[in-house]
């Protein structure tokens, strides 16, 4: 596989788990409960797999590369896709700060967690599609063997310093918040 195709991969697991916060949001929206818990595992799953490693694999390997292989960062694809990372992360807050004041007893918090829900599931469904089919292929056409190669040991890098068996147990995690919300095999 190479760096791009691994981080295709990626997206296709954070948007299971934007169906998920879908779902979790909607739920909320009616008035229903959804456990503390299971909204905790969401945001987990967005700091730590897609903010974390997937974003940290972007921005701290892929964009860099990119930058050397002589596409411009300011006004450019990757100035784009930092904003939004960071659009994405004031989303996550609000929606954490939601959360928080919501199982302290303010009702009025369901509508900051589900506004923040929205606008992030928005922002990285059009994000993740920028990425795929824009900014990825760009990747793959200026950056050399010898370049992708180096990224992907790196990436491996990434993997290793998340802890064994991490990756693995989002998955599980994804498949087990799928069946709490009645999701089948990624759709409902």
């Amino acid at each position: 596989m190479t760096p791009t195709e691994i981080l295709k991969e990626e997206h296709k697991e954070i948007r299971r788990m934007l169906k998920i916060l879908g779902k979790a949001a909607e739920k909320l929206k009616k008035g229903e409960e959804v456990e503390r818990d299971v909204l905790e595992k969401i945001l987990e799953f967005i700091r730590v797999f897609a903010d974390e490693c997937h974003h940290g694999k972007e921005e701290d390997l892929l964009f860099p590369a990119m930058e050397i292989a002589g596409i411009p960062k300011e006004s450019g694809p990757i100035g784009v896709m930092l904003f939004e990372h960071n659009v994405g992360r004031e989303a996550v807050r609000g929606m954490r700060e939601g959360i928080e004041e919501f199982f302290n007893g303010n009702e009025n918090a369901r509508k900051k967690i589900t506004e923040n829900a929205e606008r992030y599931i928005e922002l990285l469904e059009s994000h993740i599609f920028k990425e795929d089919n824009i900014l990825y292929p760009m990747a793959d056409m200026h950056l050399s063997d010898e370049q992708q190669n180096e990224l992907l040991e790196k990436f491996e890098e990434v993997e290793k310093s998340m802890g064994e068996g991490v990756h693995h147990s989002f998955l599980e995690l994804i498949e087990n918040l799928e069946s709490y919300f009645n999701i089948k095999g990624g759709q409902e």
